[in-house]
């Protein structure tokens, strides 16, 4: 209680910036002696193509450091301490990601992920400033949220904004670990943990031939995905050149707009169409007039294919009735245990399941892709509808 009470102070903001490399031996020496260590990383994503870590916030032992990765200092021997320390973190398959890509980072201790953690006692609002507020009574402020870590020096603000994301967690970890023992569901907490680290370790690189599809094009025709296809790639390689997130150069919702207009309006100016953002001028609109053209002369044997799900497909009549009645088994097993139906079996999974008719709790896990502890909640219902 002591320790919950002192998060708030001006002391507890406290921090050490670690920028020279007196500063990093002293803080791989104090995770060495640390029981475990509370992470989370800052990146720069919304500002660059090429995204990277550009800060490393910890505490650990009550006092906080902050990591600049981009100052130069060697982080192999700070890497290989924290590797070795149990980490407590929240929603940290995206730290988890992005240190692996930046920094070649793998943890060998256990993860425990308080967002996580959130999920499976029934939370509803499960960001790190909802859970600081509904446990510990404490506001903190989101005004770094959008700041482009990359650019430096960082502000006070920012810095201050950074310690927040990690001085709660260790507090809040010891809460929701006793909340999730009380109520039985620590092993599903551990299981789910293994199962993100796990999958933060395999490589999600996108195949050039399909990361074009964007939410939405699975409504369009093949003739429109042709124009997707080729805006989309005149778009990543403008943003590409200007090292800018993709959105900052051209939305998705503005490249559907885009397409159906010129579909439907073809030769026709662009100037005549939606209206473009003010960054496309010069180089951009040429190319994008020519991207447009491309799409227009292309033959039909050059249209992307439709892929099934893109259209939407109905299940089998025969297996549809069978998908419904599992669904609103399992959700009925969610509201139950109070937590989301998408937390117990995501609907994708129910679907693949209902289509493969699993005979055994291994063919539930290998054909939903679900955990263990998911596949034997939802296994009674799986037999009661499937094969019945």
């Amino acid at each position: 209680m002591k320790e919950i009470e002192s998060l708030n102070t001006p002391e507890s903001e406290r921090y050490v910036y670690v920028r020279e490399l007196a500063a990093m031996g002293a803080l791989v020496r104090r995770i060495g002696a640390a029981e475990r260590v509370a992470l989370d990383t800052e990146a720069d994503s919304l500002h660059n193509y090429f995204e990277k870590v550009c800060l490393v916030q910890l505490s650990l032992g009550g006092e906080h450091y902050l990591v600049d990765p981009l100052s130069g200092l060697d982080l192999t021997g700070f890497l290989e301490a924290l590797a070795e320390k149990p980490l407590i973190l929240h929603g940290g398959d995206y730290d988890l990601r992005m240190m692996r890509a930046s920094m070649a980072f793998r943890p060998r201790r256990e993860v425990f992920d308080t967002m996580i953690a959130a999920q499976l006692l029934g939370i509803e609002q499960i960001g790190l400033a909802a859970l600081i507020e509904r446990f510990f009574d404490i506001t903190i402020g989101k005004e770094g949220q959008k700041s482009d870590w990359s650019l430096r020096p960082l502000s006070e603000k920012q810095l201050c904004y950074a310690v927040n994301d990690t001085r709660f967690l260790k507090p809040l970890a010891e809460r929701m670990r006793g909340e999730l023992s009380e109520r039985g569901r620590i092993d599903w907490h551990r299981e789910s943990c293994r199962a993100m680290v796990e999958s933060t370790g395999r490589d999600n690189a996108r195949d050039p031939e399909e990361a074009w599809r964007i939410k939405g094009a699975g409504r369009l025709t093949r003739r429109q995905l042709a124009y997707l296809r080729e805006i989309w790639r005149w778009r990543d390689t403008h943003a590409r050149s200007a090292n800018l997130p993709a959105f900052k150069v051209f939305g998705n919702q503005q490249i559907l707009d885009l397409l159906q207009w010129a579909e439907s309006h073809p030769g026709a100016p662009l100037h005549q169409g939606p209206k473009l953002p003010r960054n496309i001028v010069g180089s951009r609109l040429s190319t994008l007039e020519e991207a447009i053209a491309r799409a227009a002369g292309m033959a039909q044997a050059q249209w992307p294919e439709l892929r099934t799900f893109d259209r939407g497909d109905a299940p089998r009549t025969d297996c549809k009735e069978q998908i419904d009645a599992l669904r609103g088994e399992c959700a009925r097993i969610a509201k139950e245990l109070e937590i989301a139906p998408s937390t117990l079996a995501p609907r994708a999974a129910l679907e693949a399941i209902a289509w493969s008719r699993p005979r055994s709790l291994e063919e539930i896990m290998e054909s939903g892709g679900l955990l263990r502890w998911q596949a034997e909640l939802v296994q009674g219902a799986v037999e009661k509808i499937l094969m019945r």
